[in-house]
């Protein structure tokens, strides 16, 4: 590192407004935690090898190619965007000329050049064909989504879905393999659909809302979080992309880029953002330019929703084309999705009743919803099971007693009698209490283990009133994007407060404490008593109390110097 770079860029971070210094800090991705005395720490930091050869990595390959055409004509950059980008990451001084460090980094540096033979030749799929796996991409991460409500799917080490899961997606028929899985998985985690919390993916808020949305609704919001989750150095100022098979030399210094750049394009080829040659459909090529996709031509090439079904006698629905999203949730929390096509068939039982039962449905909001939905009206046997399901549940009531027990009672004393030997019950420690059971249990985790045991159980309050429970395990909030300011406060203050108001004098004792380490030899400036400046070449042997000891090479003898009345040091 040359001593006068590392002077420069300290001068420049102390002369950094706190925000701007922060933002630097940020970009190359300093540790908040960094035990730097002063901004000549910060700026050896910065221009540490290890550190440039990092920075380099984040390079786009138009500022790669601007350092390099620097670099090649030893010359500063012109003043222009890139200057200022790389001006701003600190790899070039105000002048635009690239460091020392830099340099010497760039030299190690392997740099990606993507083999255009890589780039698939393939025949741009019909618009039709476009739509089509739109429309499959939506509704197998519709069903993935509503899977994971119910039991949340594991995430390994690698990222990727746990093979339990991924076995259990195809064998439910949402998806038809497991990279499909694997990669439907990964848009609604960049689509913030579901978030990662303890090694799990939950679905979120926004999850939730969006699988009750129409599947336009669905796609486009999904693509333009995708959209907007490409790298920078692929994106283009229109807020579009640049043409696909440009994509693997966006970041040449980063050796990992190529293999992330194929999964980001197998992930708009999976959404149906791109074709399998890297085009968009026909409705999507404003999209991809920066715009809005035409929806209403997306729409056009969708099979139409319904939002009607037949009731059979045989306790089934039966929608004659797909179900608008928002209905065919609240049909799946009262019956059993059979088939997953465009005329899709659902099963009432007893057991998915009482399941909607303990989700807060009650007999008159079934008979109301299911009227509403259908086409054949309400048949007489799907009427009697809901109301000999409606009569049985809540048989048993479970809620907090006023002596801090949690208690479960029922007017069938058969029923709580069998409650109380059901050997799947014993973690609850349920015990005689009065007319009920007792338990040490929550009223909540007590309700749910007798509800997992099929049991007719309702969740009541202390006044006995019946209360709703909601099962789903939701992915907590995301935290919000930490502010650089804040995140580098404490360093930035401490940088601040180092810094002496005689920037040249504190420079000048980091050379000499340097110079004292590896006994370099400097030119020495000393200023005399007479106001005469002197130029000793001192072979520097130590530094302490005040003074620089080493030996003269002009006279060859010993020397002592006041470090007060020396005015500069530079390199033999």
């Amino acid at each position: 590192m040359a001593a006068s770079d590392a002077r420069s860029l300290a001068s420049r971070l102390a002369q950094l407004d706190d925000a701007s210094l922060a933002h630097l800090l940020a970009l190359r991705h300093a540790s908040p935690s960094a035990s730097w005395s002063d901004a000549f720490d910060a700026a050896d930091a910065l221009l540490d090898p290890a550190s440039i050869s990092r920075a380099l990595v984040e390079l786009s390959a138009a500022d790669a190619d601007a350092l390099d055409a620097a670099l090649e004509a030893d010359a500063a950059l012109p003043a222009d965007a890139t200057r200022d980008r790389l001006h701003e990451r600190a790899l070039v001084d105000d002048e635009g000329r690239p460091y020392a460090a830099v340099i010497a980094a760039r030299a190690d540096a392997h740099r990606t050049v993507p083999d255009a033979a890589d780039i698939d030749a393939v025949p741009s799929s019909t618009d039709e064909h476009a739509a089509e796996r739109a429309f499959a991409a939506s509704a197998a991460l519709a069903d993935m989504l509503q899977a994971t409500l119910i039991l949340p799917a594991s995430r390994i080490g690698s990222g990727l879905l746990g093979a339990a899961d991924r076995r259990r997606f195809v064998e439910s028929g949402a998806v038809i393999d497991g990279l499909a899985a694997d990669e439907l998985i990964a848009i609604a985690e960049r689509a913030g659909l579901l978030a990662v919390d303890d090694r799990h993916w939950l679905v979120t808020r926004a999850g939730i809302e969006w699988m009750s949305v129409g599947t336009v609704d669905r796609w486009e919001a999904v693509a333009h979080r995708l959209r907007d989750a490409l790298p920078p150095a692929v994106r283009t100022p229109e807020g579009g992309w640049m043409p696909v098979a440009h994509w693997p030399g966006a970041y040449p210094f980063d050796p990992t880029w190529p293999a992330r750049a194929a999964t980001l394009r197998g992930q708009l080829e999976r959404w149906a953002v791109l074709s399998a040659d890297g085009e968009p459909a026909s409705w999507a090529r404003a999209f991809a330019a920066g715009s809005d996709a035409d929806l209403a031509a997306l729409q056009a090439l969708l099979p139409p929703e319904v939002d009607r079904v037949y009731l059979q006698n045989d306790l089934t629905a039966i929608a004659p084309g797909p179900l608008a999203p928002h209905l065919d949730m609240r049909l799946r929390a009262m019956a059993r999705r059979e088939s997953r096509a465009q005329a899709s068939t659902y099963r009432f039982t007893a057991e998915t009743l009482s399941e909607a039962f303990t989700a807060g449905e009650t007999a008159d909001t079934v008979r109301e919803f299911l009227t509403a939905l259908s086409l054949t009206g309400l048949p007489q046997p799907l009427a009697y099971e809901i109301e000999r399901s409606s009569s049985r549940h809540g048989a048993i009531r479970v809620g907090p007693d006023p002596s801090g027990h949690t208690l479960v009672t029922s007017d069938d004393g058969a029923l709580l009698r069998a409650v109380a030997v059901d050997q799947s019950l014993r973690p609850l420690g349920l015990m005689a209490f009065g007319e009920g059971l007792a338990t040490r249990s929550s009223p909540d985790t007590a309700f749910w283990l007798i509800a997992d045991a099929r049991y007719p159980v309702v969740a009541v309050d202390q006044d006995g009133q019946r209360r709703t429970l909601d099962r789903h395990r939701l992915a907590p909030e995301a935290a919000a994007e930490p502010d650089p300011a804040a995140a580098y406060a404490p360093l930035v203050a401490r940088l601040r407060a180092a810094h002496a108001n005689d920037a040249d004098a504190a420079w000048l004792g980091r050379e000499l404490e340097q110079a004292a380490r590896v006994r370099a030899i400097l030119v020495v400036v000393v200023r005399l008593p007479d106001g005469s400046d002197r130029e000793v070449t001192l072979e520097v042997t130590g530094l302490g109390g005040g003074r620089l000891r080493g030996r003269d090479r002009g006279a060859d003898v010993e020397r002592t110097l006041p470090i007060s009345s020396i005015v500069s040091v530079r390199p033999v």
